[in-house]
């Protein structure tokens, strides 16, 4: 199945002191371009997201957005044994000096040292930025998982919406090839009085330059070839929606060519049904090329 351009995928997730959320999406474009928003310190992680991308997107312009926080240690207290031994020799010399001069002190609590600048302190973690960078990369595939199941939901629908225009290109096509007999009586109806004006107001009309007009104008009106090309091209279209992938710059280039075609078609029609065949194929073109430009 063919994939959408567009897409959008969210998540988040969290591993003690750290909490995150992705956010990914994706709009048309005409190669691919990513955008990546995160961290710098965590080392090697936009190269390791651009390479999952790169390996699974084809084309458009993806952003992706990765909010990294990093709580605090949250209550959790840990005793900082250098300050306590330096807070407790302080304190040693004063309840010595105290004595020497016969001063008495009350004795030291406990609670009292532990409120002492510096001897009780909140733990602190020590990040490891690669181990973080691993993590995070697991976890971002299965966002991108979501990101691709969009579009490719979003392309099923569009590969039923291209089917559907592709047959009415060719019922149109179908209804032109049949007017081209009717067609071909008319013109030659058209041509010969033309032509019976034509030679009853002229003298010494040169035979054999006359055929050749006869054929240029017989071979600039035929339709034939747009029918053929047409049909061609609907063809070539099937195929591509069949073998799926990202086809949808050849796609792109076929609704020019569908476009071409219908515009030739009308500018030979000389024929009020099929001059309205030619335009209905216009605005069928129109409508498929502005699908198209949603596929990858």
């Amino acid at each position: 199945m063919i994939n959408s351009m567009t897409g959008f995928a969210s998540a988040s997730g969290a591993d003690a002191p750290f909490s995150w959320g992705w956010e990914v999406r994706a709009v048309n474009g005409r190669g691919l371009d990513l955008r990546l928003r995160v961290p710098d310190w965590v080392e090697g992680l936009e190269t390791g997201l651009r390479k999952k991308l790169s390996a699974s997107v084809a084309r458009g312009n993806i952003t992706c957005n990765l909010r990294l926080n990093r709580e605090e240690a949250g209550g959790t207290l840990a005793v900082n044994a250098a300050q306590l031994e330096t807070v407790l020799s302080a304190l040693h010399q004063i309840e010595e000096r105290a004595m020497d001069a016969g001063v008495s002190l009350a004795p030291s609590k406990a609670t009292d040292i532990v409120t002492m600048r510096g001897v009780l302190e909140q733990a602190s973690f020590n990040d490891d930025a690669a181990a973080l960078c691993q993590l995070l990369l697991a976890d971002f595939d299965a966002v991108l998982n979501d990101f691709n199941a969009m579009r490719a939901q979003e392309g099923a629908a569009l590969h039923a919406v291209l089917s559907g225009q592709l047959d009415k290109i060719e019922e149109l096509t179908g209804q032109a090839a049949a007017l081209i007999p009717a067609r071909q009586a008319e013109m030659s109806a058209t041509l010969r009085s033309n032509l019976a004006r034509v030679l009853d107001n002229a003298e010494g009309v040169d035979a054999a330059r006359l055929a050749q007009e006869l054929a240029l104008i017989a071979v600039k009106t035929d339709i034939t070839e747009e029918i053929d090309r047409l049909k061609a091209h609907v063809a070539a279209a099937r195929a591509l929606l069949a073998e799926g992938g990202p086809v949808g710059r050849k796609l792109d280039f076929l609704t020019q060519e569908f476009n071409r075609e219908a515009n030739t078609l009308c500018s030979k029609a000389q024929m009020k049904e099929l001059t309205t065949i030619g335009l209905a194929l216009k605005a069928v073109v129109d409508q498929m090329r502005e699908q198209v430009q949603n596929v990858e």
